[in-house]
């Protein structure tokens, strides 16, 4: 995961796969007609929007509720929510009684509501998968390699877009709202941590990653770095808690994470705002003098593995099963409290400047990995002197090793259904 994420991507021209699928081709004429979307010729009403937001936030209301929380009127609400119905975005849940007066009927989110579809782009993995409208993964296809080529990702994705949306009924595929790509910004910069012939990586410096594989999409493609993706998954299909405020750090390959403020992402005005993996951490020299290096030579999970091909060990094994890992005993002991430690440090200057109540810390690794990054990172913060800092502790994230694909998957969503002030993700390349 890279953590520089500098606004936009690379713009060049490249090579294009040979054709989209016979599935994508049939896809195409069906463009979504029932997201009115974030541009001039189609929008959303933002009080619609407003209520899929509330609904999503607390799994159901009924109408009363949602006209208190939102200030609208009784009236207005109605008619939203016969629009919002008749477009099978909400659907009825069993009515409530109360003390007094009518049962009240909650609605909740259609999960056939929308489809969306993201891909991840990884160091060694390509994951594609289908989410619903709730965030849950309805099919998902992955393909492995050494390192990633422009070549091989667009025969990927015109080979999984037809995979994961073959069983699709006609009613499903018109409903798919987009796909959203999650990769690392400048991957041609990343030569030590990747592996790839310096050939290799130029050819992504002139690629254009979202136009190329918009070419073989037939819906509108959206583009972000996988580490704000990740951020995107956590806010929108996990935090259980409704933290409004957090730090999130998501340790893949290469560590990257995400600002969120006052429940929205936070992308800073060039879009590099939560560059995490490029923060420097203090360190010491060869001869013990002060020295510093990037929190991505710290806390990526590319040292593990570098550490457990040197000791004689099978790395492949982190991301061909990143929910199990068996016993990689002393190896992955060292690798967790050098990257806590790390990750410590950057907590603490981070909450130096916005005072971030919590930190949530998720990754491409098992649970109680996990859990023990979490208990080490909160140990180390007690060793920190915090005299005139806010209290913080970090907390683990709840989506796993496939953040980054759903995060991806989460853009589409964002842009046509999620409040103005929530799309981070507005211009996306229109479907072919």
């Amino acid at each position: 995961m890279s953590p520089d994420k500098h606004a936009g991507g690379p713009r060049g021209r490249g090579a294009t796969a040979s054709g989209a699928s016979a599935a994508a081709e049939a896809a195409r004429p069906r463009a979504p007609n029932f997201a009115r979307g974030t541009n001039q010729n189609g929008v959303r009403l933002y009080n619609e929007r407003l209520v899929l937001s509330l609904i999503r936030r607390y799994g159901n209301a009924p109408r009363a509720e949602i006209a208190r929380q939102t200030g609208l009127s009784a009236q207005t609400i109605a008619v939203i929510m016969r629009q919002l119905e008749a477009d099978a975005l909400v659907i009825k849940q069993t009515p409530q009684r109360g003390r007094i007066g009518q049962p009240s009927v909650p609605f909740a989110l259609n999960p056939d509501g929308a489809f969306s579809l993201g891909l991840k782009i990884g160091r060694r993995v390509n994951d594609l998968v289908l989410i619903d409208f709730l965030g849950a993964v309805r099919r998902t296809v992955r393909f492995g390699d050494s390192y990633p080529t422009p070549d091989s990702v667009l025969t990927f994705v015109t080979d999984g877009i037809a995979e994961l949306t073959k069983t699709l009924t006609p009613e499903q595929a018109n409903r798919i709202a987009g796909l959203g790509i999650a990769a690392p910004f400048e991957l041609w910069n990343w030569e030590m941590q990747i592996g790839a012939p310096r050939a290799v990586l130029n050819q992504w410096r002139t690629f254009d990653l979202r136009e190329n594989i918009q070419r073989i999409c037939p819906w509108p493609v959206y583009f972000t770095n996988d580490a704000t993706a990740a951020c995107a998954a956590e806010l929108t299909f996990g935090n259980p808690d409704q933290h409004l405020d957090f730090l999130h750090f998501f340790v893949g390959s290469f560590i990257g994470g995400g600002i969120v403020l006052n429940g929205h992402l936070y992308s800073g005005p060039t879009g590099n705002a939560g560059a995490l993996g490029s923060m420097p951490i203090a360190t010491r020299g060869d001869l013990g003098q002060p020295a510093s290096q990037q929190l991505i030579r710290s806390a990526s999970l590319y040292l593990l593995a570098n550490q457990l091909i040197e000791n004689g060990r099978d790395a492949s094994i982190l991301w061909r099963s990143p929910d199990d890992w068996g016993d990689l005993g002393p190896a992955l002991d060292a690798w967790i409290d050098e990257a806590a430690a790390a990750i410590a440090f950057a907590i603490v200057a981070a909450v130096s400047v916005i005072d971030f109540p919590v930190v949530i810390i998720d990754g491409a690794f098992p649970v109680d990995v996990r859990r023990r990054m979490v208990e080490r990172v909160n140990a180390r913060l007690g060793e920190f002197d915090r005299q005139g800092l806010s209290p913080v502790s970090a907390i683990d994230g709840v989506i796993g090793s496939g953040a980054r694909a759903i995060g991806g998957a989460c853009l589409p969503l964002l842009a046509n259904f999620a409040r103005d002030r929530e799309v981070l993700f507005k211009e996306a390349l229109p479907a072919g």
